[in-house]
């Protein structure tokens, strides 16, 4: 969650799609609100996550992954973004020590292509360009409590808390960056440990901030699956720092974890 801060005199205006299962949310803060070009960059936010949907979706039988997933089409007929998103999740492989792998294990032998522990961050933080280019105004763009920040007055996050998400365990203020949380709270145990297939333990939640969202998700998602060594890891990050929630409720930060 986020809590507007701007200084005396700015405006604020937020928006909300339903978009990837999830609410979306635009908020921004500054001068002239109302005009076309703000308009359209939010329009073109949404436009943008619409198209991820649509190539990604697990759940859509005419997306290129569920294609992909059937043997029904070839690399060299990928979308440019599927490619670019195949590379980036062979890149995350060798970022995570393999705990985060969107090729898993699928039922009944096998392996399957999701990379939505990946898609969500990046696609996030490519829509959010068109924010960042509308001069002279903050942004925060929130889906489904991954966000990615920007302008010039900090907005405070509130991290929930995975045993009661009614409260919250941690807040911080970010200016400038990205905020991602991967856990249990809200779709149970889905994070699955690549190697095998079983869904992580350890940890129930894992928060990590840090310069890009797409890389801040992630390493949430592998920290939840690499399980107790997450934290020690996730403070060898450079740029990176992280919250862990172990069973139980107990939180623990990383050093260069935001106050």
């Amino acid at each position: 969650m986020t809590d507007e801060t701007a200084a005396p005199g700015a405006g604020r205006r937020a928006w909300v799609e339903q978009i990837m299962g999830m609410p979306i949310s635009v908020h921004l803060r500054g001068p002239e609100l109302a005009t076309a070009e703000v308009t359209s960059a939010v329009a073109g936010v949404f436009a943008d996550l619409r198209e991820v949907e649509a190539l990604f979706s697990t759940f859509r039988a005419d997306s290129q992954v569920s294609a992909i997933n059937r043997g029904e089409l070839s690399p060299g007929d990928y979308h440019p973004l599927v490619t670019e998103v195949v590379e980036l999740c062979a890149e995350a492989r060798d970022r995570t020590d393999g705990c985060f792998d969107a090729d898993l294990p699928a039922p009944g032998g096998g392996r399957w292509f999701n990379p939505a522990g990946l898609v969500k961050g990046w696609a996030v933080e490519r829509a959010s360009a068109r924010l960042r280019a509308l001069p002279g105004r903050d942004f925060c763009l929130n889906a489904g409590g991954d966000i990615i920040l920007g302008g010039a007055e900090p907005w405070r996050v509130g991290i929930e808390d995975p045993t009661g998400p009614d409260r919250l365990i941690a807040k911080i203020a970010v200016t400038t960056g990205a905020v991602a949380t991967s856990g249990s709270a809200h779709r149970g145990a889905h994070i699955l440990v690549p190697a095998t297939g079983a869904p992580a333990v350890g940890v129930l939640a894992a928060t990590v901030t840090g310069p890009s969202l797409t890389w801040a998700d992630v390493y949430a998602t592998a920290a939840v699956a690499r399980g107790g060594q997450a934290l020690g890891w996730l403070g060898g990050l450079p740029g990176y720092a992280g919250l862990v929630v172990r069973p139980g409720g107990v939180a623990l930060v990383t050093v260069d974890w935001p106050l």
